[in-house]
Order: C-alpha cells, then sequence, then structure tokens
C-alpha cells in the first residue's frame, strides 16, 4: 500500500495537469448545459478534467476506488468496499469559473478507510496549491501553514454563505462573527487551514468530493472541523456526504458548535437541504 506521501505526491502532480486543462478552458470558454434535477450546471472544463484525472490516478492506483461528483458517484457501489478510494470534485466552484471569477478549485483526496490521509486544493487561476498528508502537516505552495489561534467568537472571521448565520440557525444566540464568502468550499476549509479566516460554515449537507482533501489540510493545519453537530466526519460512505461543517480553531470550534447545538425553545428545525453552502 502506497504511503501518505507518496498518494499526495501523485495528487499534486495530477492537480497541476487538471490546472492546466481548466484554464485553457477557462481563457477560451467552455460550453455549459444544466445537469437537470436541480444539481446546478457543469462545464466542458468539469467533463474533460474530470477524465484525465480518472485516467491519470486510476492508471497509478488501478486497485483505488473512485468517487467523483461527475462519474455518477452514488452509484458506483465498489468505491465502498475498497479500502482506499480516490474522493474528487473536478472543479469546485463551477459558477465561478462560469462567471468569469478565479477562485475555482480542483479538490483531490485520498480516503482510507473513511479517513482522508492525502489531500490538495489547487486554484490554478490564482498560483495557489494546498496540500497535506496524514501526519504529515499542511502547506501553501510548499510553505508550511497554520490555523489561527483566535478562541473568541466575538469579531472572528468566518467565511459562510448569507443564510447560514440566519438566527434560525443559532439556537445559543448567533455569535457577532465577520462573514466572509469564497465560491469554493474546498477553498474556504483551505483557508482556515491558512490562518487567513478564523473559521468556516455551512449548514447544508455538504458533499464528501467537496472536502475530504480540504477538510485533512485543515486539519493538519492546527484547526478542529466536524460536521455542524460537533460529530467527526467520515467519508465515502453510501451517502457520500456529511451533515454540514464546521473548521475552526479547538477553542472557537466549541463556541460555534455550542450556539449551533443548544437546546431549541420548541420552534421547528429548518429545512436545511434548500439553504446554500
Amino acid at each position: 500500500m502506497p504511503a501518505p506521501d507518496s498518494d499526495l505526491a501523485l495528487l499534486l502532480d495530477a492537480a497541476r495537469g487538471a490546472g492546466a486543462i481548466a484554464a485553457r478552458h477557462f481563457r477560451n470558454g467552455a460550453k455549459v448545459w444544466d445537469k437537470g434535477g436541480g444539481q446546478g450546471p457543469v462545464t466542458e472544463a468539469d467533463l474533460a478534467v474530470n477524465d484525465y484525472l480518472h485516467a491519470t490516478l486510476i492508471g497509478a492506483r488501478p486497485d483505488y476506488g473512485w468517487l467523483s461528483e461527475e462519474s455518477d458517484p452514488l452509484d458506483n457501489t465498489h468505491r465502498i468496499d475498497a479500502e482506499t478510494t480516490f474522493v474528487i470534485d473536478p472543479l469546485d466552484g463551477t459558477r465561478a469559473f462560469i462567471d468569469g471569477q478565479p477562485g475555482f478549485a480542483h479538490a483531490l483526496a485520498v480516503v482510507r478507510q473513511g479517513q482522508p490521509v492525502a489531500g490538495v486544493v489547487h486554484l490554478p487561476m490564482l498560483d495557489l496549491t494546498y496540500a497535506a498528508s496524514l501526519g504529515g502537516g499542511a502547506t501553501l505552495n510548499g510553505v508550511p501553514i497554520r490555523a489561527s489561534g483566535r478562541a473568541e467568537a466575538e469579531g472572528a472571521s468566518v467565511l459562510a454563505a448569507r443564510p447560514a448565520l440566519d438566527p434560525v440557525h443559532w439556537p445559543g444566540g448567533l455569535p457577532a462573527l465577520k462573514r466572509h464568502f469564497r465560491p469554493s468550499l474546498a477553498w474556504r476549509l483551505a483557508l482556515v487551514g491558512e490562518g487567513r479566516f478564523d473559521a468556516m460554515l455551512t449548514i447544508r449537507d455538504a458533499w464528501d468530493w467537496d472536502i475530504a482533501g480540504a477538510a485533512l489540510i485543515a486539519t493538519e493545519a492546527g484547526a478542529t472541523v466536524t460536521d455542524r453537530g460537533g460529530q467527526p466526519l467520515r467519508f465515502n460512505r453510501a451517502e457520500a456526504r456529511s451533515p454540514g461543517v464546521v473548521a475552526a480553531p479547538a477553542a472557537l470550534h466549541r463556541v460555534l458548535i455550542g450556539a449551533l447545538t443548544a437546546p431549541r425553545s420548541g420552534a421547528p428545525m429548518p429545512d436545511l437541504r434548500r439553504d446554500p453552502q
């Protein structure tokens, strides 16, 4: 079985190749169509990158499973039985890509028995490459990174969609957070690992391919990463998603989870499926 560092080297090479493909489509324009069923748009860049990554990664590790947003992810039962699986979002932030915004990313992970052991988040148009291996720390463009040490919620900078800070989601009271946003969910997690922002959170369910590699990056950089209920994340399950994500330094994370999970006064729980990330 390849070591995490060996898998990380493979992911880094593959991410750079994916970035070259995406950059070409970004500059020249890519065809866009709707997936249907409320799944949102997809571009020819998504599919071209997916095909490249599948050929490159499975070609190098044919015994690994494959879970990708663009490869019928929930119908692939082989990946559930595999001890080790690639978990891939070929292009995280497709809407930003379509709109000509550079903040899209390639999110790659190797997941072994439910836990990521190598992860990469690569933003080709911004020349940013976040990477981590289990027990090996996290880097940005090869330089070690560390999450902020912030403990207080008041005034903390948090990456979140606007609906996530609706008081209805915070039975313990909404802290006075400073909200920011980036289009890629994987990038938001990586930015917490970098220490650029104190925390990130998404209330709605999060797909494995958006968060697996980035969750490892944030964790290896010293952040605590859980679902919105404070439970550990586990990947490559049949449903391939987690009930939200909260990432922050340990003390701040405890405060945020406490406010999110405090007992409710009888008000109905909102329908989280309809909240944007």
